[in-house]
Parts: C-alpha cells; sequence; structure tokens
C-alpha cells in the first residue's frame, strides 16, 4: 500500500500545468469535460463502493486486475452494489492519466482506466510520463491535438485535484487504494470475505 506523502495540492498541478484552452473536441464541444466520480454498474444499486485511487498507484492496479472481476461478477452485475470511482492522485504523472481517463469521454472511462492501469510501467514509472501517455492515447485511438487540449485543461486538473482534497477531508484518505463502505474508510485492497460481510451489512 502506497502511503500518502505529505505535498501541497498546488504543487501537484504545477508539476507539468501548461497554458492553453479546455479540452473540446466533438464529443465534448460546448460542454466541457465532466471530471465528476464515475460510477460503474448501477447507480440506484443499494449499496455504493466509493473506490480512491491513483492511477500510479502499484496496489491500485492490483485490485483492478485481481479483485474488481470478482467484485464486478458477484455484486455489480447483480445490482447488488455499484462501485463509485474517484480521483486520488499521488503524483504528476497520475493527475495526467487521470485526465486522459476524464478526456476519453464516459462512454469509455473505466476502458481507458483499466487499460492505463495495466499499462502502468509503460508510462507511470518513465522519465517522460506525458510523452509515453500520448503515445498510449494514440494507440486506443486518440488524435494526438486532442491529447495536448486535455493536458492544457485547467478546470478538469482543477477539479481533479479537488477530488482528492475531498477524500482527505470528507474520508480521512491517507493511502491508496481506499474505499468507503456504509460511511466507513478502508485502506488497502479488502479481502473477498471482508468485500462481501461490508457490502451484505450495508444492505447489498
Amino acid at each position: 500500500m502506497i502511503r500518502l506523502r505529505i505535498v501541497a495540492l498546488a504543487f501537484i498541478a504545477l508539476c507539468f500545468a501548461s497554458p492553453g484552452a479546455s479540452a473540446e473536441d466533438d464529443a465534448t464541444a460546448g460542454t466541457g469535460i465532466d471530471a465528476s466520480a464515475k460510477v460503474l454498474g448501477d447507480p440506484n444499486a443499494p449499496v455504493t463502493i466509493i473506490e480512491y485511487a491513483s492511477l500510479s498507484c502499484p496496489h491500485c492496479a492490483k485490485f483492478h486486475a485481481e479483485r474488481l472481476p470478482w467484485l464486478k461478477e458477484s455484486f455489480i452485475e447483480t445490482g447488488r452494489a455499484a462501485l463509485e470511482f474517484r480521483d486520488f492522485p499521488l503524483n504528476a504523472p497520475a493527475l495526467m492519466g487521470a485526465m486522459l481517463a476524464h478526456c476519453a469521454g464516459s462512454n469509455q472511462y473505466f476502458a481507458y482506466l483499466n487499460f492505463l492501469f495495466k499499462k502502468q510501467p509503460q508510462w507511470a514509472f518513465t522519465e517522460d510520463p506525458k510523452g509515453n501517455l500520448k503515445v498510449l492515447a494514440m494507440q486506443a485511438g486518440m488524435t494526438g491535438d486532442r491529447f495536448e487540449a486535455c493536458m492544457a485543461d485547467e478546470s478538469l486538473q482543477n477539479a481533479i485535484i479537488d477530488s482528492r482534497r475531498v477524500g482527505i477531508e470528507d474520508h480521512d484518505v491517507q493511502s491508496t487504494p481506499s474505499f468507503v463502505i456504509d460511511g466507513e474508510t478502508i485502506p488497502g485492497i479488502p479481502t473477498e470475505e471482508d468485500l462481501i460481510a461490508r457490502i451484505e451489512a450495508a444492505g447489498g
């Protein structure tokens, strides 16, 4: 589990901030990018599991590769629970990755999220995370111009940083991944048994 370092939120933004217009294309023109939390499953499910994660966090990637498929099959696809993903970037590469996922659009958001977690070693821990993210984005079908516009979207950047602030202030998130179920914050990757007990206790 990656422990949260004491880093000013503004510093994360300044790591790579660049001036420019907001990221808009045919899918988002006139509306901007929706940086709100994204929900996997039925938003009206009896239980909502909130996940705070950083795209540069190996343990977060492990959850998405190993535990999430079971959670989807057992609870999300059956309508007993929904997963609400909230950004908690630990560093500049994670912030850029989060921006890219949002710029992919709501219909492709979770596909990009899983893609970026799977490809994490190819961009998050490299000397040129932005350049390598651009290569991956173009492999996934995004144009280079759209990628650059996305990275220049200051309102999107600020919204993602704000998600991290809310996690700290409202849910006392101290590490990634962290999950909130029925008002209780659980650090690390819960076991299947723990998730079953918590979801059922919450009414799922």
